[in-house]
This record gives structure tokens, C-alpha cells and sequence, in this order.
């Protein structure tokens, strides 16, 4: 096993089992990264762990044994993957939500890969280029772990040319779409279209707060509606109408489906195809407002003419939005930035409201559920945040 040697000022937080590895940590720039395990040592030659080295947007590796006795083998990735999936045994019992997921990278203790539930399917995704080459033994350990598993699908998360970035790979291949279900809402997904599937399953609770009655009786406008999840989930707890606005071109039939497969009527729900911010300024020459306002942009977009980032533009996004709310409306909003903290979120969110000449709220917040598993030595893998604003 390949040794690889750690700077004795980063020995501490490994041996407070610290997960990620990063370039810096290394005493020496690595020529060629190793393609299977390697034991991690201080430059004083005491054991730091086991894991391996592979290149993400996170970091340089993962740690994944801290136990000097346990190299990582068929029999410690057995026990991560048994533990992983008994922890989401209520889960597997509900009768009312049958997508999940059911392994979540270094939150179950194995950085770089996690795996997700699709009714009887599983999603597995590969973020760096070492795991994916170990992928097939990793592979056999998690069917030999969970034999109920009817058809396997992988992604890679990682940039390479020569790989699909989505593929069916083992078993029985879904129906398209496969529908799955979210407190009792259906949704159509696609297991093999690129990277997504038509849902972000982590935030399956601000969806069941929707679904619950969050809505009811009020109108919602949802930007970056992506496949309008959002809109149906309000739509099945009372929302009175629902607008759903994205860039995407397929946004406008990806969304009727998602109404159409529960049963809902499409003439109270309008769908539009157009730039988020364009939008902003046709609502205000037409004089829309809304009860209710979502917004849950991606980290990073870029169109023909502009580029929007989270940390840049977050605020202006709020700003925006809040002109357009009733007196003592909701504004949703929501990001998945792991580069920007809950703190900062939170003020760019509430500068964006004051800017916006109104005042807000806090009424609730939401981080990841449960099934996205977060380790307590690595709390920035709680990447999700997501406030709910009374604005007055």
C-alpha cells in the first residue's frame, strides 16, 4: 500500500477525524495520484488514517479508516455501506415518499461517491477520478449490501471526455419516466438524462411543507422552476395558482408532466420560459404580485448575455423578488452554495430585502434532511440553506 505523508501542522484535525485531504495538506506535490488506497502518515511517522487521493471540486482526497487496524477492504466498506443503509430504515418502510437518499459520501464516512434511492433503483455518483476507477469492487459490496436493488445507474461528477457522464450499467433498466413519490406528491423522473432527474431530492422538506398546506389558499411564483417541483408540491397543498419561470427551454414540458401525473389541472398554472430577471421587470410593468415567492437559483448559470453567481448576486436576486410580494407574503429562499456559509446567506439575503424597501421575517429555516447524512467533523457538508421570510 502506497504510503503518502501529511504536514505535521495539519495532523490535528485528521486526528479529530477530519475527512477531506487537501493539495496543501501534502508534504510533497504528488507526481502521479495513486489509483487504489493509500495509508496516511505525519512527517513524524504517526498513523493519520486510511483513504485514498482523487481530485474534486471539495479537495485533494478523502480519509475514510481512522482506525490503524482497518485498512480500507472488502469488510470496512461492508460495514460503512450496512450501517448507511440500515440508519434509512424508516425510510425504506414509508408508504408515502419512495426517493431518498441512501448514502451520502463522507456524512456515512466515504467521501466521493453517494448513492441515491428511486423505488427499488439506485443513482450511484462518482465525484473524482480514483473512486471511479475502483468503482466496480465498490460496486459489488453495495448490491451484496442492499440485493433488493432492481437496476443500477451511474454519473460522473468529474470532468473527463471520454466517459458518459449518465449510464445504466447493471440489472433491469426504469420505465421512463419513473415515477416516484414525495409525501404522497408524484413526480416524473428520468434516471438517465445527464446529470439531474427531474427532482433535488435534499430538499424534499421544504417541498412536504408545500405539499402540506404551507400555500394554501395563496398564489406562488417559482424561479429557477427546473422541472416545477416546487409548484406541484403547493399545488397539491392549496396553492390557488402557481407561475414557474426558467431559462430552459424543456422547463415548459417537464413541468406539465409534473402536474399532469398527479391528476392537476394546468389551466391555474402558468409556466413561462424566459431569464428570471427579465421576468422581474415584466411583473412590474404588468403589476403582478404574488403571495408567495421561491427562489432556488444554481450555485453558478451563465446565459448568452449575462452570468449569475450565488455569492455575486444573491442579494439583487432578493431585492428583485420582494417588490413583488403581498403584504405579509413569503419569500422562499434557497441555495445549495457550499462556498458561501449559512451567516453569509443569510445577510445577503436580508440586505437584498432591505434594498428592496421591505422588511422581513425570519419564520423558519431548513438545512439538509436526515437521509443527506452530515458528519459532525465535517459540518461544511451541510451545503443546503434555505430561509423562509414573513415580508412586510
Amino acid at each position: 500500500m502506497n504510503q503518502v505523508i501529511i504536514k505535521n501542522k495539519a495532523k490535528k484535525k485528521f486526528n479529530q477525524r477530519y475527512p477531506l485531504i487537501h493539495q496543501e495538506d501534502l508534504v510533497d506535490k504528488v507526481a502521479s495520484i495513486p489509483s487504489n488506497w493509500v495509508k496516511f502518515v505525519s512527517e513524524d511517522k504517526h498513523f493519520l488514517g486510511y483513504g485514498y487521493l482523487g481530485v474534486q471540486n471539495k479537495g485533494y482526497g478523502w480519509m475514510i479508516s481512522f482506525d490503524e487496524n482497518k485498512p480500507v477492504n472488502k469488510e470496512v466498506m461492508t460495514d460503512l455501506f450496512k450501517q448507511a443503509f440500515n440508519s434509512r430504515k424508516s425510510f425504506f418502510r414509508s408508504q408515502d415518499t419512495t426517493a431518498f437518499r441512501i448514502f451520502n459520501g463522507e456524512g456515512d464516512g466515504f467521501g466521493g461517491l453517494t448513492i441515491d434511492w428511486y423505488d427499488t433503483y439506485i443513482v450511484i455518483s462518482w465525484y473524482n477520478e480514483t473512486i471511479y476507477g475502483l468503482k466496480e469492487s465498490i460496486k459489488e459490496v453495495i448490491l451484496e449490501c442492499l440485493p433488493e436493488v432492481v437496476g443500477v445507474y451511474e454519473k460522473v461528477r468529474f470532468k473527463k471526455d471520454d466517459l458518459p457522464e449518465s449510464e445504466f450499467t447493471w440489472g433491469k433498466e426504469a420505465p421512463e419516466p419513473l415515477i416516484v413519490i414525495e409525501n404522497n406528491v408524484s413526480y416524473a423522473t428520468y434516471l438517465n438524462e445527464g446529470l439531474m432527474t427531474g427532482i433535488f431530492l435534499d430538499q424534499k422538506e421544504v417541498r412536504g411543507a408545500l405539499s402540506e398546506g404551507l400555500v394554501n389558499g395563496k398564489s406562488l411564483l417559482n424561479m429557477f422552476s427546473y422541472t416545477g417541483a416546487f409548484s406541484v408540491a403547493a399545488t397539491f397543498g392549496g396553492s390557488v395558482e402557481t407561475t414557474s419561470v426558467d431559462l430552459a427551454k424543456r422547463s415548459l414540458e417537464k413541468t406539465q408532466e409534473q402536474f399532469l401525473v398527479n391528476g392537476m389541472d394546468l389551466d391555474s398554472q402558468r409556466i413561462i420560459v424566459m431569464d428570471v430577471f427579465n421576468y422581474f421587470k415584466y411583473a412590474k410593468k404588468k403589476e403582478l404580485t404574488y403571495d408567495v415567492i421561491v427562489l432556488d437559483p444554481p450555485s453558478f448559470a451563465r446565459n448568452k448575455k449575462k452570468t449569475f453567481s450565488v455569492a455575486k448576486d444573491y442579494s439583487k436576486l432578493t431585492e428583485e423578488a420582494v417588490e413583488l410580494i403581498e403584504p405579509n407574503g413569503l419569500l422562499i429562499a434557497s441555495t445549495n452554495a457550499a462556498n458561501v456559509s449559512f451567516d453569509r446567506f443569510v445577510q445577503m439575503v436580508e440586505k437584498g430585502i432591505t434594498n428592496g424597501n421591505r422588511r422581513g421575517k425570519q419564520v423558519n429555516t431548513y438545512r439538509l434532511p436526515s437521509d443527506f447524512k452530515v458528519s459532525k467533523h465535517f459540518p461544511e457538508g451541510n451545503y443546503l440553506k434555505v430561509l423562509i421570510y414573513e415580508i412586510v
